[in-house]
């Protein structure tokens, strides 16, 4: 009885304990409690001493809603697009993470925070995507831009990339920089260098 009437109207945040719960969870006791905003909850007993549990969950909610009204983009393409890209990179159960987190793609410290993203980044532009320059390197500042699905399309692993006069780029984009069809160019590159196959 002594654990009883010790929470017994014990206030753990916004809650308040008014009775013992029938019946256990997980072998701990549960307890009935009345939340500052009127509801009706039961709470595990280590939850309330540990502080784990304050509310009935609106505490968190409006914490939720304060974080959303700071820039207004939890419903918004670009914070989709955040979302994205930090979870191809950190969560194993992503189809996607094979080909970043596991490759050892990572997202800079500073887009762990989403208004930092929108700051570097801007909002995303309708029919674009984030893309990396390098695509063995992790998503920060400097490494990424927005790009159509054809620029990101040549800029794959799988696509074969050519270095010419300085700058590196793949197959068909030289090819469609310097007026030719991507197969003429690979059947030259064949039989010559770039400085020849790029100038016949």
């Amino acid at each position: 009885m002594g654990k009883i009437i010790y929470l017994i109207g014990q206030r753990f945040g916004r809650l308040v304990v008014v009775s013992k719960a029938d019946g256990e969870k997980g072998g701990h006791s549960m307890w009935n409690c009345i939340c500052d905003c009127g509801r009706k909850t039961k709470v595990r007993g280590s939850h309330l001493l540990s502080g784990d549990t304050l509310s009935c969950g609106c505490l968190g909610r409006e914490m939720a809603r304060e974080r959303g009204l700071k820039h207004g983009m939890y419903e918004t393409p670009t914070y989709a697009s955040w979302r994205s890209m930090k979870n191809r990179c950190t969560n194993s159960n992503n189809p996607a993470y094979k080909n970043y987190g596991e490759r050892g793609i990572t997202v800079c410290e500073r887009w762990n925070k989403f208004e930092n993203f929108l700051a570097d980044m801007g909002e995303k532009p309708k029919g674009l995507t984030i893309e990396r320059t390098d695509n063995n390197s992790g998503y920060s500042p400097e490494n990424c831009y927005y790009a159509t699905t054809k620029e990101q399309n040549r800029n794959t692993r799988r696509n074969r990339i050519i270095k010419y006069d300085g700058r590196e780029q793949c197959l068909a984009a030289w090819a469609e920089e310097i007026g030719i069809s991507r197969e003429s160019l690979g059947h030259r590159l064949k039989k010559y260098p770039p400085q020849i196959a790029f100038n016949m």
